[in-house]
Formats: C-alpha cells, sequence, structure tokens
C-alpha cells in the first residue's frame, strides 16, 4: 500500500511538471486574448497522453534489457540531468533576453520549437482562437517536448496508466488555468518561471526515484 501511494505521488508530479509547458501556453494565449476551444482543448490532452503513453513503453521496453536496480539508477540520473537542463536553460534564457532583443534567432530555430516559443503563431488563420486543426500542432510541440521525460520516468518504475491519466487530466487543467492566469497581473510572474518550477520538479522526482 504505501509503495503504491509512492508511485502514485511519483506520476502525479511527472504530469505535472510535464504540463507546466501547457499552463505557460494557456498564458501566453490569455494575454493574447486567444481563446482554446475545449474540444482543441480535449484533443491536445489525448495526442499528448498518447505521447506519454509511447515514450514511456519505449522506456519500458528498455527496462527489460537491463536490471531493474540499473534501468532505476539510469532514469533516476537521466530525470536529474533534464530538469537540470531545464534549470540551466532558463538561466540562460534570461541572460539572453538581457543581452539581445526578442527577434534573435528566430529564424534558426525548428516549427515545433517556435510554437513553443511564440504559442499564438498556432493560430494560423488569426481567428483569435485556437480551432481542432490548430491545436493539432501546438499538441505536437508540446508532446515532442515531452519525449525525453516519459522515457527516463518510465525506466524509473512510474506506474504508465495512471501516468497517462495524470497526463490527460493536467493537460486540459493547466491549458485552462493558465488562460485565466493570462488574463490577470500574475501572468508576468508564472509565465517567465514555469519552466524553471519545471526543471525543480524534475530534479525532484528524478532523487526521490533514485530512493524510491
Amino acid at each position: 500500500m504505501e509503495e503504491e501511494k509512492m508511485h502514485l505521488l511519483s506520476a502525479i508530479l511527472f504530469a505535472f511538471s510535464s504540463n507546466i509547458d501547457n499552463l505557460t501556453v494557456g498564458i501566453a494565449y490569455g494575454i493574447k486574448k486567444t481563446k482554446i476551444q475545449l474540444s482543441s482543448n480535449i484533443l491536445i490532452a489525448i495526442i499528448t497522453s498518447i505521447g506519454t503513453f509511447l515514450s514511456m513503453t519505449i522506456g519500458r521496453l528498455i527496462t527489460s534489457i537491463i536490471s531493474v536496480r540499473v534501468a532505476n539508477s539510469l532514469g533516476s540520473i537521466i530525470l536529474v540531468a533534464i530538469g537540470l537542463w531545464f534549470i540551466f536553460d532558463f538561466i540562460r534564457n534570461e541572460r539572453k533576453n538581457y543581452n539581445k532583443s526578442l527577434n534573435t534567432e528566430s529564424s534558426e530555430v525548428s516549427g515545433y520549437k517556435k510554437i513553443m516559443e511564440s504559442p499564438e503563431i498556432a493560430d494560423v488563420d488569426h481567428s483569435g482562437y485556437i480551432d481542432v486543426k490548430e491545436a493539432v500542432s501546438l499538441a505536437l510541440a508540446l508532446t515532442i517536448n515531452n519525449l525525453g521525460t516519459g522515457v527516463a520516468a518510465s525506466i524509473t518504475g512510474i506506474n504508465i496508466p495512471i501516468t497517462v491519466a495524470a497526463t490527460f487530466i493536467f493537460s486540459i487543467f493547466t491549458l485552462e488555468a493558465g488562460g485565466i492566469i493570462g488574463n490577470s497581473a500574475f501572468s508576468k510572474i508564472f509565465g517567465k518561471y514555469a519552466n524553471f518550477v519545471s526543471g525543480v520538479i524534475i530534479v525532484i522526482l528524478g532523487v526521490y526515484e533514485m530512493f524510491v
């Protein structure tokens, strides 16, 4: 029973950290007054959940090749590394934004990264809301951004069905919450530190799983 509670906590922590990107995107849309239709939000949740399932399945296949102890240690180390990378990337971007204008390197980044950095470009028809078709590109960008953490989390032994279900729920919730925050005075604070918070949670999860 105690072990099940620990794995449940790990699944919830992972699902929340992997959906902080959704929170950031929601905030960006809230600031731009761009609405996300409920059907689009559900579609995004379905696609990101499928991506989580596939990445975690890959991680589970890896554990069939190596021992459980080695797999758990490896997955934990990868999670910590990914979390630290998020934190250092946040610091690097803060320094870059301090020293450079916002239009630098815009032509060099990949398509999905452009969407992550400027979510409003997913609204290709400039209608002021994200329809089902536009939601697909946004969902793929969010999914690609979390593939590595899904593999690593699965290697540590985190329950796949619970994590996928939690990912679906948190995906819908964080996008909605982000839109509300984007219309409030807290938008800059939440949007600015979202990646940093995500990195910290992933590091905590990696360390936690190392000793479970």
